[in-house]
């Protein structure tokens, strides 16, 4: 074993007598080479952007949200909320009422999610931290109620935050089928915008937050609420605390963590990153026939050296061996080589911004956002080095034949 790895590290390096078989195997090192760092930059922006969107969702998304399992309202007195609230693990609660609306502006119409909230929903959610730099979350103000909006809505409603026109919020009467006066039938009410968020675009587009009494008055809802958001503790466990409130609450509530808020979203964006990893793969898999022809003529190349081993009393198996670790080389020089690029790459563009995104700097990154996980270069120097085994395994598997 020793000796075949100690030839083919030889014949890697050595000149070969025809200059095309050289430029052959350097084209072959560096086709591995291109599609390794392709792989590595391209599953690191998949990373940064699934950070990015799961950062961003943080800021709206609490970390556990408790709503009922039949229904759409109920009230804390419906189960044991004052054990849940007092949990370990949970360090704040928000009460939310929560329900679908007709947003009007001016002449404009919208239909959206109006969400009713605490005033200090802001620093519990972290939405605060999101709020557009011409605006500021506030939601009461004495007597006069405002309200935040997605940039979405306030895009489509072109509302301006002078506090000269309100939004005006219609929803229906429970007990609107009874009302022959149409003007009778809806509740409405008015809130003047005191600044907006941007978060994710399905969210922007129809998310209005407004005080939860003033929520709870349009929907009437008082003395009820649609869920119960939790935020935890750092360092508590996300699972364990849901599993202990669910067994608080029983099967008459569902208790979701942010993946499960979102689960199609998350399982669109991993189905993404690796579906664009299967891709590359087989683009690497046809990179991999230039290991193929190139280890095809350096056997060519190396007939003379193998009747000579022949003479000298090697076997079969030794041969197959040099050619083999001979194929493992180029595959594993060009997979070291892509990787130690990638690396660089995400790296500079992590410190440096190489890639900007396009745009006046108003949105939340200026550049692409990347993320190196070892479990992308893990995967990506295992499909790299499998593919380089079975393109060194063929034609070394012909050269066993003709040997034989």
């Amino acid at each position: 074993m020793k000796l075949a790895f100690y030839i083919a590290r030889r014949y890697l390096v050595s000149p070969k007598s025809a200059n095309i078989v050289n430029i052959i195997s350097a084209i072959s090192v560096v086709g591995v080479a291109i599609g390794t760092m392709a792989l590595i930059v391209v599953l690191s922006a998949f990373n940064g952007i699934d950070s990015f969107i799961e950062n961003m969702l943080s800021s709206f998304d609490p970390d556990l949200k408790i709503t009922v399992a039949e229904g759409k309202s109920f009230t804390l007195e419906d189960a044991d909320f004052d054990a849940v609230k007092q949990l370990e693990g949970v360090a704040r609660y928000a009460e939310v009422v929560e329900e679908n609306a007709m947003l009007s502006y001016e002449d404009r119409l919208k239909y959206g999610v109006v969400k009713g909230v605490a005033p200090d929903y802001g620093s519990f959610s972290g939405l605060d931290s999101v709020i557009l730099d011409d605006g500021q979350f506030v939601l009461k103000n004495g007597s006069q109620n405002f309200a935040v909006i997605g940039e979405g809505v306030r895009y489509e409603l072109s509302v301006g935050l002078s506090f000269v026109s309100p939004i005006y919020i219609h929803v229906p009467r429970k007990d609107f089928k009874t009302r022959l006066n149409m003007d009778q039938s809806l509740n409405r009410a008015h809130v003047f915008p005191a600044g907006s968020f941007s978060v994710e675009q399905e969210i922007d587009n129809k998310y209005i937050l407004v005080p939860i009494d003033l929520a709870r008055s349009l929907f009437e809802m008082e003395g009820r609420l649609s869920s119960l958001e939790l935020k935890l503790t750092d360092g508590a466990d996300v699972e364990t605390v849901k599993t202990k409130i669910q067994q608080i609450l029983g099967p008459q509530f569902v208790v979701k963590d942010r993946y499960e808020q979102h689960e199609f979203l998350y399982r669109v964006m991993k189905s993404e990153k690796w579906s664009s990893f299967l891709i590359l793969s087989f683009i690497l898999v046809i990179a991999s026939f230039n290991l193929l022809g190139s280890l095809t003529m350096i056997i060519i190349d190396k007939k003379d050296d193998i009747k000579i081993l022949e003479s000298m009393g090697a076997n079969n198996k030794l041969i197959r061996q040099i050619f083999l670790f001979e194929g493992w080389l180029v595959s594993f020089s060009g997979a070291i080589g892509g990787l130690i690029l990638g690396i660089i790459l995400v790296w500079a563009q992590t410190q440096f911004e190489l890639l900007k995104l396009p745009g006046d700097g108003s949105f939340a990154l200026s550049a692409y956002p990347v993320e190196l996980q070892l479990i992308d270069v893990s995967a990506t120097f295992l499909i790299v080095l499998c593919i380089g085994f079975f393109a060194a395994w063929y034609p070394v598997r012909n050269l066993s034949k003709d040997l034989g």
